[in-house]
């Protein structure tokens, strides 16, 4: 083992710890690791087979509480994931989404660059805008960005996200990382609408719904706009590259001596993306389609076809979108020797087999 993983003085804050993506980092810093783990979230269902165990302090709270932010900056690692990631509710709920992505992450970077902690923020690939379907690779620190008018509330989300990024870019004394992720997916991705939440989850679980209940995929205005999607274990692979590259914030003399500046990942946002694993939503749609059938072992013909709606008509007023996102994803490959490894067709069967047996169908 690594000797910077088996050291247990180390204590990781991460915030968001029972959403998505922190339940996979928890998992794997507890089975690959002796560090310790204080979790804040405000729902832990997804954490149950960890809340005992003896390397882990759990606080149901957010970050709406200034007392919360101030204990969670007493760690020396922050790993921030919370926040209100759906698309249905940045239309419903702009004012609400703004708060989230900006007042309250603002907030613990305040008390991150107080206290010395490195914080590891997670904002989104959204930051990138409106972007065409022509567009070509989006590279962290040259693209240009472009948003759509104030009326589309769409992206309430995208701004706030973009503000918290040049906030944190911008504090002095803050060791700060962002990384912008481009559509992880796997197992225990979001909820099933009318089971364990409400709206409309993000486009992968919003299909596994569909399926598992017998119903047409909805292609949003035809279903071409491009995504690129990757595995959230490949995510967690990158964060353990970052982790051992950043050797958990602690630069000492020596380190800088023999290493050089530019390569550490201190004052850096990361795409975190697979570009090799790039589709339309029509395709992820077809995809999805038939690996569903082979999991069920049933026909392509008895799936129902999918069905073209506008965004508009299925999101609601003010609904935006990009049409292609494709990252760049040199700059983590160079700085952090990490590339994205699993394939779209293993992203998927691993994503959708998992949702077919959570929410327990016997048929579709």
């Amino acid at each position: 083992m690594n000797p910077l993983f088996n050291d247990s003085s180390i204590t990781v804050a991460i915030v968001g710890c029972g959403g998505f993506i922190g339940c996979h980092l928890l998992d794997a810093i507890l089975t690959r690791t002796q560090w310790r783990v204080f979790g804040v979230d405000l729902d832990f269902y997804r954490i149950q087979h960890r809340l005992s165990n003896e390397r882990c302090e759990f606080m149901v709270a957010d970050l709406a509480d200034k007392s919360v932010v101030e204990r969670i900056a007493k760690y020396p690692v922050v790993v921030n994931l919370a926040a209100i990631c759906t698309p249905s509710r940045y239309m419903a709920e702009a004012s609400e989404v703004i708060r989230s992505n900006y007042d309250h992450p603002a907030s613990l970077a305040e008390a991150c660059a107080k206290s010395g902690s490195w914080l590891i923020h997670f904002s989104t690939s959204e930051v990138y805008g409106r972007t065409s379907a022509d567009s070509g690779l989006l590279v962290e620190d040259e693209t240009e960005l472009t948003f759509g008018p104030v009326s589309a509330s769409r992206w309430s989300y995208a701004t706030a996200k973009l503000l918290t990024e040049r906030y944190i870019a911008g504090l002095k004394n803050l060791k700060w990382t962002v990384v912008r992720p481009f559509n992880f997916v796997g197992p225990y991705m979001d909820f099933m609408p009318g089971v364990d939440g409400s709206g409309i989850p993000r486009v992968l679980a919003n299909f596994s719904s569909a399926l598992v209940r017998g119903e047409p995929l909805k292609l949003v205005n035809g279903g071409t706009a491009k995504r690129s999607f990757t595995s959230v274990f490949d995510a967690i692979e990158f964060l353990f590259a970052l982790f051992e590259t950043g050797k958990m914030g602690r630069v000492s003399a020596a380190l800088g001596a023999a290493t050089e500046v530019s390569k550490l990942p201190f004052s850096q946002a990361f795409n975190v993306g697979n570009p090799d694993n790039e589709i339309t939503i029509a395709e992820l749609a077809h995809k999805m389609r038939k690996i569903f059938a082979e999991i069920k072992g049933v026909s392509l013909e008895s799936i129902p076809e999918p069905e073209k709606i506008s965004g508009v008509e299925y999101y609601g007023k003010g609904y935006d979108d990009s049409m292609r996102r494709l990252p760049s994803v040199e700059k983590a490959e160079r700085l952090l020797g990490f590339k994205a490894q699993t394939p779209i067709d293993v992203v998927l069967r691993e994503s959708l087999t998992w949702f077919v047996m959570h929410y327990g169908f016997p048929n579709h």
